[in-house]
């Protein structure tokens, strides 16, 4: 007999939570420390969604993504998880550049660039200023139109490598590009200059197991290989959904699933606005990554010289299609020391390298040209290392590669799309309740509510939505 993984699952809950990426598991923390009776369901074995890790033979442990957040991680950690999990947050104080306009190395926050700007670049230091200051007042409702590329244009025209500079790490963080609005810069790039970059010690494992220790003791229950295949919607609202066969009542869901999965396929043209369904078809997904992961063997190392972060090019100017294609130009490596993911008697050393990617140049390869390129891919990746890292090839003991493709496979984002959707995404996320009593939605939408620190605070805000909602008294019983 199969399992039955909703075997002490209730009949009923509070509020189901669909999906356990940062934005649903924080969700359902809030709403299970708030006294509501909670269900978490993911479709996966294991909870984290993007930020989570997979094993391999000879004790290699890797990362989904790569653990670039700004410092108000610390206070969201805190405040909505617990100080064991937030004092594990510390910054990255090594990242590294190179590429045919300029090598270097920062800390990575607002000072640091500042020195750079002046005296590596000769920007004048008032014009500085106010580009940092004009980035850090940006918020949701301001200007859409002007883009990213205007922005740099107005501070720093014809300077491509300061483009470069500011606007290649964060591309890495979030999927944007000079053709998205403004904004969506302006606000995670302040972010990340208050303080620098940060990452979880101790590895993705240790940070999901503590934050499912959180959850349970917080009262909520957790149902993995549980995907949802419809949200149950009677009278304009929520009472449950179906899942492996079976229906669980509920007042309120929250989807951390992909938005436009859903809208259009969990809850269903029929319940919805016309024009809501439109501008839900409208909303267009976030580009995918590539990832290469490499373990060292037992006994070989990793000089922390190579910097924690290290952002590599071959293209002579940064631009979006570049950073996208096949072709591969850019890549950022990612250094994991003992140090960062500390094992019980064992100092392994491991590298992440990403690269941004179309879900297109990889949907539809048969088998064998699909792993054929995985296979060039990691060769290619492994020679791009060896250019730094001189005889890393012999070192590693073990390599393999991601693509849009087993992004899809494993967290059923359409596309692939590992950076949610682009800006008007956020629209119709902050809309659904309107459309539906009781249904929400929490993830990567927008670009601004992306990443580790996008999807925590997405899903506190949401939750606290929820929470007004369920103190409310029943339809049924009003």
């Amino acid at each position: 007999m199969p399992k039955d993984f909703l075997k002490d699952v209730a009949d009923t809950y509070d509020v189901i939570v669909i999906g356990s990426g940062l934005a649903g598991m924080t969700s359902a923390n809030i709403l299970g420390r708030a006294g509501h009776r909670v269900l978490l369901l993911e479709q996966h074995y294991k909870l984290g969604g993007l930020a989570t890790w997979f094993l391999r033979p000879g004790g290699h442990v890797f990362d989904i993504s790569l653990h670039g957040f700004p410092h108000g991680m610390i206070k969201s950690c805190r405040r909505y998880w617990n100080r064991d999990i937030a004092d594990r947050i510390v910054q990255l104080k090594n990242i590294r550049f190179d590429n045919p306009q300029f090598s270097l190395t920062t800390t990575f926050n607002r000072e640091d660039f500042t020195r750079l700007l002046t005296t590596r670049f000769g920007i004048e230091h008032q014009t500085v200023v106010d580009f940092f200051d004009t980035a850090r007042g940006m918020n949701f409702y301001d200007d859409q139109t002007t883009t990213t590329k205007q922005l740099f244009d107005r501070f720093f025209p014809g300077r491509s490598d300061v483009v470069r500079l500011l606007m290649e790490p964060i591309t890495y963080a979030n999927g944007s590009t000079l053709e998205d609005p403004a904004i969506t810069y302006g606000i995670v790039f302040s972010n990340f200059m208050s303080k620098g970059v940060f990452i979880y010690e101790g590895g993705t494992d240790d940070l999901v197991g503590r934050m499912k220790k959180e959850l349970i003791k917080n009262g909520v229950d957790i149902a993995i290989n549980c995907g949802v295949d419809r949200v149950v919607v009677d009278g304009g609202r929520v009472t449950g959904v179906e899942v492996n066969g079976r229906r669980i009542g509920c007042r309120a869901v929250v989807s951390n699933a992909n938005l436009k999965t859903t809208v259009l396929k969990m809850v269903g043209e029929d319940h919805l606005d016309p024009q809501f369904v439109q501008d839900a078809r409208d909303v267009r997904l976030n580009n995918s990554s590539t990832q290469v992961y490499m373990a060292l063997k037992e006994g070989e190392t990793i000089d922390e010289s190579s910097g924690d972060l290290f952002f590599t090019s071959t293209a002579e100017e940064f631009r979006t299609d570049l950073l996208l294609s096949r072709d591969i130009t850019s890549r950022t490596f990612s250094f994991y020391y003992p140090k960062t993911r500390p094992q019980k008697e064992k100092k392994r050393f491991a590298v992440v390298s990403s690269t941004n990617a179309n879900w297109s140049d990889w949907a539809n390869l048969d088998e064998a040209e699909y792993e054929a390129s995985k296979k060039d891919l990691v060769e290619t990746t492994i020679d791009a290392l060896d250019r730094y890292l001189p005889g890393i090839r012999e070192k590693i003991d073990h390599a393999e590669a991601a693509t849009p493709r087993t992004f899809q496979h494993y967290t059923r984002h359409e596309t692939g799309a590992s950076f949610g959707t682009k800006f008007e995404g956020l629209g119709v996320s902050r809309a659904l309740p309107q459309q539906v009593r009781g249904m929400f939605h929490a993830g990567s939408v927008g670009i601004i509510m992306s990443g580790w620190l996008g999807a925590i605070n997405y899903g506190v805000i949401v939750s606290n939505e929820v929470d007004q909602l369920l103190v409310q008294p029943s339809p049924a019983t009003v």
